[in-house]
């Protein structure tokens, strides 16, 4: 039996490298994209303290298309791949199996070339340090992308006025959740990004603060700044208000994709989004 590390390495070393994308409307295509996650017990007081659990299927043979400037609403129950996805996009984590190519680039092989691309903002985001001011934070982590002073300064001031950052030389501690989201997408923007993946970005926040963020992905990200954005959530509505095109995964398998038209045509319903999910979930469950 290969060890996780040895299922890893087999993408790294297999596969072709693609540096033109195959549609030229298509920013992202997946094909067959696997993950398998081999987790590992710690016991304590053990004559065998590691021990293997089963296997854990994330994500299997998944293929998607997304066009530049899409806005792309993942959708799914607790568990159903949506942030391994996002992760994987991200070059946070490597596939098992399958390819992905983000722009031209192989997510794996050229996976600086990807990252270049590519913002991610999350709802847990511990990285911030909460002593510093928002600004201060910006510009460390400026600093780490690659970005020179005199072009975080530019870049900072640009970014304070699209997302009407007006409180960046207060401690990040002090910052509300709708102001932290914010600095989160801010710090993602800084090298300027044609990618965005948000996982449940309005999740913390309260009804006035997550409807003026869905109103700033929509108006200032997508319109003005021509990002194509994916975006995991487990509300429906945001789903329906913000999204182009939706993709429901369950167990980690893809089991609709497309407009709200598109997903009641595959479940056979004429029913609100609510309904459709249900029923797409539950036919696979029973499957």
């Amino acid at each position: 039996m290969r060890s996780p590390g040895s299922i890893e390495r087999l993408v790294v070393d297999a596969g072709p490298v693609r540096t033109q994308a195959s549609d030229s409307e298509s920013i992202i295509v997946l094909a067959n994209l696997t993950k398998i996650f081999h987790p590992l017990q710690l016991r304590l007081r053990s004559l065998r303290p590691l021990r293997r659990e089963p296997p854990v299927p994330a994500l299997r043979d998944l293929n998607l298309t997304v066009g530049r400037g899409d806005v792309l609403g993942l959708l799914g129950t607790n568990g159903a791949g949506k942030t391994t996805l996002l992760k994987i996009l991200g070059t946070l984590i490597l596939p098992t199996a399958g390819s992905a190519v983000v722009s031209g680039w192989d997510l794996v092989r050229e996976a600086d070339r990807v990252r270049s691309l590519v913002g991610m903002v999350t709802t847990d985001e511990r990285s911030f340090y909460w002593r510093l001011t928002g600004r201060q934070n910006l510009e460390f982590f400026a600093a780490f992308q690659g970005l020179d002073s005199s072009e975080t300064t530019a870049r900072i001031e640009d970014l304070r006025c699209q997302l009407e950052l007006e409180a960046l030389d207060r401690r990040f501690g002090l910052y509300s959740t709708g102001m932290r989201h914010r600095l989160a997408i801010a710090r993602a923007l800084l090298r300027r990004p044609v990618i965005l993946l948000l996982d449940e970005p309005t999740r913390s926040l309260d009804p006035i603060a997550a409807g003026g963020l869905r109103r700033l992905i929509r108006s200032m990200l997508v319109d003005e700044l021509g990002c194509t954005v994916l975006l995991a959530t487990h509300n429906l509505q945001e789903a329906h208000e913000l999204c182009d095109r939706i993709v429901v995964l369950h167990q980690g398998r893809l089991v609709g994709s497309g407009s709200i038209e598109d997903l009641r045509r595959t479940a056979h319903s004429r029913g609100s989004l609510s309904e459709v999910f249900e029923s797409l979930v539950r036919e696979q469950s029973c499957a």
